[in-house]
């Protein structure tokens, strides 16, 4: 097991102070947070609803009795995973700092089971989940897991530590265990509660809506014409996925332009159009281009919502339009701290080594080793970046949206933790990915010309290894 990282702080502190810290969940997020509080000294107990780690990485074919995902009463799937997904960054790019994400071979992976996996450099939606059960395993997180435990409330006491409130949902009595922690670290992840599209008639509009969190493969969409609501790489994927079953199928764009629809090259029965903007009773959907289709199913991938039901915080803490706030740095909410932070807010970055280093961040912060602002000036610090987004014309909900700030963040938050700036081959490597995207739409999982980016990071590889 690795017991511990050549990534080392460039200075010598002070011992550390251990507190008793509840994770919530173990996906990505939530296994670098474990380890980083573990590392740092602190007795970490991590609540997991489901049975295995891995989080929005778990597969199942099963969705949602309501397609649109919107029940609460009946919200019983957590992954929003299709099953030919493909990863939309590179390998290298994607892993831990200290722990790449190559294949299992070149890993040393003995005991891990599996089989050899999947070594294309895009990899499909397994392979990710195995190097985060092997993240588990070589770390040793597993111990640290309560599985099937579904934390119902978390609330401040009296005298500033976290009740928190959960209940075994398989394998016990369902009776509800209420324990006191020094500090709260919430990863539960942001894609399982779905944000849907306003659409004008379309109550009275026949046909089904559904969402992609509900989506898992093509065949049930053989012979039916599709309306796709979305520029992401959802929309991208699940529109080119059900292509070859549906008669026919129908993006809709806020990207796209408003004159007249146009078929997307090298598919003869898939059309980019601008938003909807109505639907009638008749069946059919109307854009704004002007044009209108007969549809049989109209598919939202709309992005979803920030959701904390179990976080009581009487009004400190909020979602307002996709807004969780007021966080210092994202992850700290100024009148909490430090005792509580969220780990993974932000969204367009490149999710694992960013969830790393605010992992550090909040554990060396917990053990007195770092120190924060005042609570006055980490307030100011968010009026100050609230301000920065209003006069930039930046919408509320895209609070979190981190498009071309991600590697200053991240530099910052390394910085705070006395580590080095964040590899150069990496940021390059996600300049290149990104412009390979829009040159080759369809093929840039399989076609790229930064290889010497690649052989660079092999190279960083090797201390690791």
């Amino acid at each position: 097991m690795p017991s511990s990282s050549p990534l080392a702080p460039s200075a010598s502190f002070p011992p550390v102070i251990p507190r008793r810290v509840a994770v919530i969940g173990a996906g990505a997020g939530g296994l670098a947070a474990a380890r980083e509080l573990r590392r740092e000294g602190h007795r970490v107990v991590v609540f997991e609803r489901g049975g295995s780690v891995g989080g929005t990485w778990v597969y199942t074919s099963a969705v949602e009795s309501d397609p649109l995902g919107l029940d609460p009463a009946r919200k019983v799937v957590h992954s929003s995973l299709y099953d030919s997904l493909r990863t939309n960054l590179p390998r290298e790019s994607m892993g831990f700092l200290d722990y790449p994400f190559v294949s299992r071979h070149r890993r040393g992976d003995g005991g891990g089971g599996g089989g050899e996996g999947d070594p294309r450099r895009f990899p499909g939606r397994r392979e990710v989940l195995r190097y985060l059960e092997d993240f588990a395993r070589d770390f040793d997180l597993y111990r640290l897991v309560r599985f099937w435990t579904e934390v119902g409330q978390v609330e401040r006491e009296d005298d500033g530590r976290w009740a928190v409130r959960s209940r075994r949902v398989s394998g016990g009595d369902g009776g509800e265990e209420s324990e006191v922690y020094d500090a709260v670290v919430i990863c539960n992840g942001h894609f399982t509660e779905p944000r849907v599209a306003e659409i004008p008639g379309v109550d009275a509009w026949p046909g089904k809506q559904m969402h992609s969190h509900n989506y898992r493969v093509p065949e049930p969409f053989i012979d039916q014409v599709v309306v796709i609501i979305g520029s992401s790489a959802s929309a991208h994927d699940i529109s080119r996925d059900i292509s070859s079953f549906a008669k026919e199928v129908h993006i809709a764009s806020r990207s796209a332009s408003d004159g007249t629809p146009t078929k997307l090259p090298g598919y003869g029965n898939v059309w980019l159009h601008s938003m909807v903007e109505s639907a009638h009773e008749d069946g059919h959907v109307v854009f704004q281009d002007g044009s209108s289709v007969h549809v049989d199913v109209i598919m939202h991938c709309t992005g979803y919502r920030y959701h904390f039901p179990f976080l009581e915080t009487n009004g400190i803490v909020n979602v307002d339009d996709n807004r969780v706030g007021p966080l210092y740095k994202h992850i700290f909410p100024p009148e909490l701290a430090p005792c509580l932070s969220f780990i993974g807010i932000p969204w367009k970055v490149i999710p694992f080594p960013m969830f790393e280093l605010q992992s550090k961040w909040v554990a060396g912060v917990l053990s007195g080793r770092i120190a924060l602002p005042t609570q006055e000036e980490m307030m100011e610090d968010v009026k100050a970046f609230y301000l920065q987004m209003e006069v930039a014309g930046w919408p509320k909900r895209y609070t979190h949206n981190f498009s071309g700030l991600q590697f200053e963040y991240n530099d910052w938050l390394a910085h705070e933790c006395g580590y080095p700036p964040m590899e150069g081959w990496r940021k390059q490597m996600y300049a290149a990915t990104t412009a390979n995207k829009i040159a080759l739409p369809e093929s840039y999982r399989d076609e790229w010309n930064d290889d010497h980016l690649v052989a660079e990071a092999d190279r960083d590889f090797q201390k690791f290894l």
